[in-house]
């Protein structure tokens, strides 16, 4: 408590003394994009009328009809004799629409920015209106908008209605005011087969006949809300429950696999329960479902009170699933509730300030998690997404968390790094500086005065400075308005009997030749090792100095790893650092670790101090250090493709892993998930890298326990199934390839099929990379998954070039499958796998036409550099790695 108090009043007094830039707060006149504001919904009354016999005919693989039919209160703020909507892909013309009751002059569409232009004879004067809207549109195949999916149970085929909205396809089922600035209720009656359940935002409100083998379901009218969050779900599914309060949970899967959800059901019980205290505003609506989706772009989407899942971030089998389900599935469940209150109740104003919805809920994922499985250490792993949002943030292409969003093709590239994991890490940072308690207390007050309504980033800097009393803003606005990463500078010197340790900042940046300098206001802690408090200042343009009693010690930055920025020693205080190496605590070592290989990737030390510290980790047990030091293996390894000198990086690496597998062993110790439940994760990790790495006894006994397990399933314990199936995967032959393949098709639900999919992925043999591209073609993979399956082949085999080409040659026929933002991201995500320039340059040719819009060139730009990183590594960086491993 001391050191807290300490570090806080610390930073306040230089805080206080910064300059204040006005930011502007939440006004709905002024929200960026792109629909006026003199006119808002208020109410939308939505009824749908598929093609149900298209529906049920699982024959049919092309668009269904449907007819709907829509009234919307709308309010006009001034007088006006029409407006302007958004509506893609739906039929309605001048006739079709009416304001009181009098029919449309003229409707124009813009098929480009996916408006509909509404016109009428006279102005009607500002107030309130009705508007009516008969329409027609399209149930498609793929995952956005209203689509179905098709999916394998015991019983055969079924068929699925989905929808996912985020971030603009609201528009594709009703035309309506899509940006989440306008926000209003939505009550949505639809009819549907006999056989079907159906499931919305709110609870069913009556349940009628239809014709024949139909029947009418009407959801009650939700708060008010923004239209991406709309969701309707519907099939052959049922539902497991409980009370959180006074709340109704709901699991629901397809029928027979709704026990599965158990966990998933438990967990949301005690999450909810968690979220009302800490955000001091209670779930508003009286129902909350989960419900497990088997063909799904995103992971999860925070649907108000109807949240969708693809199912293995859902469902939890005991008898198949591990542990890294486990706390995929508890994770993504905290992420997607915290958005209830953040993202659904609040909401940010328009798509710039997406770190608001995503940012926040990522870190409340985490924080929530820790409180309820402090044996998963979810902060020590979450460094590993901290590095992925550092790794972007120090290239030439990064942007702000705060970026402008002009047009709906950039809002697909906000969903990145920068505002997930960055903004999870800057928040985290603020918490620490404010205090937890302090930053509760400004959470709360922010949903108070914005509940069902939205906000700007000013305006939760504005809550937090008013319950903290501290100007955060001054802080906080250099991390979320700026792009790039602090780079704090250490160095020790014995000045007067006492250690001087003087910090200053620059700017850190990777494989880029052109970085823009920047100074951000950084909370630095700093401490000397084996001493209890560390010491905190804010390190601006000018150098700072702390002063410790005494000469001699080893001094670290960045106690505890809680800030955004990365730390370079000279070369005199790394090594003292290093040799301290066991009395660092474990998240220190990590953080140690972590800006030791940055170091090496921006060009400002070589391989060897990093590889020297995997020297000293022959008692090392923690699972995140080793997950660190195995993903800059595999970037060596990668970079390692065609040279002579791989096998003898292999080989060191091999004599790293070997004696934590002997540790480990392959089968899970009694009660292990109870008493280190990251060991089944560690585990888990090192056989499939060992297999990577050529360990001929770890790809023997994978294949024997692969074998027996094709006999007897039983007899492969769930937890290692995973790396068991990716290292005979990797090592295939035609007849491993074959049987792989068989079970991936066999598989009811995603866990298991992606399991045995992406171990084919993982094929080596050259005769097998044709095949394993051919499987994205057939339909096996769901589309949501086809770019991620893809990417994995590229990135697991030795031959991404090959993979490169198939994709080119065949790009037509997989873009069919893919949604918008999924087009803008696919031959991107492909060729960044590559070093070859070559590749580069053939991306940007390829995607000439795509590449018209902000959000494709950005893509494009992403890959490029990614791939020009990787050949200059190899340039710069192996000669070095291959001696080290030559004298070591």
């Amino acid at each position: 408590m001391f050191a807290f108090c300490v570090f806080i009043s610390s930073l306040i007094i230089q805080a206080s003394s910064l300059p204040l830039h006005a930011e502007q707060l939440f006004a709905s006149k002024n929200t960026p994009c792109c629909l006026p504001s003199d006119v808002k919904p208020a109410a939308y009354r939505v009824q749908l009328t598929p093609d149900v016999t298209g529906l049920l005919n699982l024959n049919n693989k092309g668009d269904i009809n449907f007819r709907g039919e829509e009234e919307v209160d709308v309010e006009l703020f001034r007088p006006a004799d029409g407006f302007r909507l958004n509506s893609a892909s739906l039929v309605f013309d001048r006739d079709d629409v009416t304001l009181d009751g009098e029919k449309a002059k003229s409707v124009i569409f813009d098929a480009e920015r996916q408006t509909a232009t509404i016109a009428f004879a006279h102005a009607f004067p500002a107030g309130k209106h009705q508007l009516r809207i008969l329409y027609s549109g399209q149930i498609i195949p793929q995952a956005h908008g209203l689509y179905y999916a098709d999916y394998d149970t015991p019983l055969g085929k079924r068929r699925m209605l989905i929808t996912q909205f985020e971030a603009t396809d609201a528009r594709r089922m009703f035309p309506c005011w899509d940006e989440p600035v306008f926000k209003a209720s939505i009550e949505l009656t639809v009819e549907l087969p006999d056989s079907f359940r159906a499931v919305s935002n709110m609870p069913i409100e009556r349940e009628e006949p239809a014709d024949a083998g139909k029947k009418k379901v009407a959801f009650a009218a939700s708060p008010k809300m923004s239209t991406y969050l709309a969701a309707l779900i519907a099939g052959d599914i049922e539902k497991i429950t409980a009370k959180a309060g006074s709340v109704d949970i709901g699991v629901y899967a397809p029928k027979g696999r709704e026990q599965l959800g158990a966990y998933a059901r438990d967990a949301a019980v005690k999450l909810l329960l968690y979220y009302n205290d800490y955000f001091g505003v209670t779930y508003p609506l009286p129902k909350l479902d989960l419900i497990s989706i088997p063909n799904f772009g995103p992971t999860a989407m925070e649907n108000w009170g109807a949240i969708t899942y693809i199912d293995n971030s859902l469902l939890f089998d005991p008898k198949d699933s591990t542990q890294a389900t486990k706390t995929l599935v508890f994770e993504v469940i905290a992420h997607e509730m915290a958005h209830q209150w953040s993202g659904n109740l609040v909401t940010m104003a328009w798509w710039d300030d997406l770190w608001l919805n995503e940012g926040f809920a990522s870190w409340m994922q985490k924080k929530s998690t820790d409180y309820f499985n402090p044996a998963w250490k979810v902060w020590l792993r979450a460094r590993a997404a901290k590095e992925q949002a550092m790794r972007t943030d120090a290239r030439s292409t990064t942007h702000a968390i705060q970026q402008p969003i002009t047009d709906d093709s950039k809002i697909y590239t906000a969903f990145d790094s920068i505002n997930y994991q960055k903004g999870e890490a800057i928040i985290r940072m603020l918490e620490s500086y404010i205090g937890e308690d302090r930053f509760r207390e400004g959470m709360r007050l922010y949903m108070k005065k914005h509940a069902y309504s939205s906000a700007r980033t000013a305006d939760l800097w504005a809550a937090l400075a008013e319950a903290s009393e501290v100007p955060i803003a001054a802080i906080a606005k250099g991390f979320t308005e700026n792009p790039g990463i602090p780079l704090i500078h250490v160095e020790t010197a014995c000045v007067d009997g006492a250690t001087s340790v003087v910090l200053r900042q620059d700017r850190f940046s990777v494989h880029n030749l052109h970085v823009e300098p920047r100074v951000w206001q950084v909370p630095v802690t700093v401490g000397r090792i084996g001493e209890a408090i560390p010491r905190a200042v804010l390190v601006g343009d000018e150098p700072k100095q702390i002063k410790f009693p005494g000469c001699g010690g080893a001094v670290k930055a960045n106690f505890g790893d809680t800030g955004y920025y990365s730390v370079e020693y000279v070369p005199a205080d790394f090594k003292t650092l290093a040799g301290a190496w066991d009395q660092l605590s474990e998240v220190d070592r990590l953080n140690l670790l972590s800006d030791s290989w940055a170091m090496v990737q921006a060009g400002h030390a070589g391989p060897g101090a990093y590889l020297d510290l995997t020297r000293q980790l022959s008692g090392e047990t923690e699972y995140a250090i080793w997950a660190q030091i195995i993903d800059v293996l595999g970037e060596i390894d990668d970079l390692e493709r065609g040279s002579e000198a791989r096998e003898a990086f292999r080989a060191y690496a091999r004599e790293l892993l070997k004696p934590l597998l002997d540790r480990l062993g392959w089968e899970p110790k009694p009660d292990e998930a109870n008493t280190a439940p990251l060991d089944l994760l560690l585990r888990n990790m090192v056989i499939k890298t060992l297999g990577r790495f050529g360990d001929r006894g770890v790809i023997a006994e994978s294949q024997e326990r692969f074998a027996a397990f094709l006999n007897a399933p039983e007899k492969l314990q769930p937890e290692v199934r995973d790396a068991v199936a990716a290292v005979v995967g990797y090592v295939a032959d035609r007849k491993t390839f074959d049987e792989l393949h068989d079970l991936a098709r066999r598989a009811i639900g995603s866990e298991a099929k992606f399991r045995y999919f992406f171990a084919l992925a993982g094929a080596h043999d050259p005769a097998l990379i044709e095949e394993v591209f051919n499987i994205a073609l057939t339909g096996e993979i769901p589309s949501g998954r086809v770019i991620r399956y893809l990417a994995a082949a590229a990135g697991s085999n030795d031959n991404p070039d090959r993979i490169w080409e198939l994709v080119t040659k065949n790009r037509d026929t997989i873009v069919k499958k893919l949604t918008a933002g999924q087009k803008q991201k696919f031959l991107p995500a492909i060729a960044s796998k590559s070093s070859n320039p070559a590749i580069g340059f053939e991306l940007k040719w390829k995607m000439r036409d795509a590449a018209n819009t902000l959000g494709a060139r950005y893509e494009v730009d992403n890959a490029v550099e990614e791939i020009e990183y990787k050949a200059d590594s190899k340039y710069r960086l192996l000669p070095s790695v291959n001696e080290w491993i030559k004298t070591h």
